[in-house]
């Protein structure tokens, strides 16, 4: 009699895995290439990321308390500083897809370092879940991933596809950024990273 194997050792999955592993390994080596480099790697990458989590099955949590959270705010700055440093002028963008435009009468300033911290955010812990060889466990790292990409980063990442490919395709060459003002940037609320605000608001709401 056959046993049908668990979901997490999917195909869909382990593909998944690979390209966000690969992902991560780029963010974490950014300050080893050169700007114009990373923006033909992220050109490729995101779209296959972009694919690829889009074809995550759709499982049910095992756990009320939310997953364990790896990835602390100075890690997260330190992905973010090195993209920042990286892209130079090809950093800032625009947007009209972002949460704060709902009450702005102007497009809002954007950042591809701050969208690359927070995806990597979210697929470092992912990858460290999934890593832990526990089904359970495995199970939830996918069930919140997928729903971190359907409500979260999914976003983040088609928006920055296009400030690439139009950076890409202007002939400008990456610049210096100017340092930006102490103070001028929102402060991060990092109070509920280790039990994710976004999962208990997707509990309560009982999807």
């Amino acid at each position: 009699m056959s046993t049908k194997p668990n979901p997490v050792y999917s195909r869909n999955i382990i593909e998944f895995t690979a390209v966000a592993a690969e992902f991560c390994k780029y963010a974490e080596h950014a300050s080893e290439l050169k700007g114009d480099e990373m923006l033909r790697i992220l050109q490729r990458l995101l779209p296959l990321l972009y694919l690829k989590a889009s074809l995550l099955p759709q499982l049910e949590s095992f756990f009320e308390d939310g997953n364990e959270k790896f990835i602390m705010e100075e890690d997260w700055n330190t992905i973010n500083e090195s993209f920042r440093k990286l892209l130079g002028t090809a950093d800032d963008y625009l947007e009209i897809f972002d949460e704060k435009f709902e009450v702005s009468e102007a497009p809002v300033p954007s950042s591809i370092s701050e969208n690359m911290a927070d995806i990597y955010q979210d697929l470092k812990n992912f990858l460290l879940l999934y890593q832990t060889g526990t089904t359970e466990v495995m199970n939830d790292a996918v069930w919140e991933c997928r729903m971190n990409f359907e409500n979260f980063w999914g976003q983040k990442l088609v928006n920055s596809m296009r400030a690439i490919h139009k950076f890409i395709y202007s002939g400008e060459e990456i610049g210096k950024a100017k340092k930006r003002e102490e103070g001028n940037e929102e402060e991060r609320d990092t109070s509920e990273w280790f039990i994710s605000k976004r999962q208990k608001d997707y509990r309560s709401d009982g999807k």
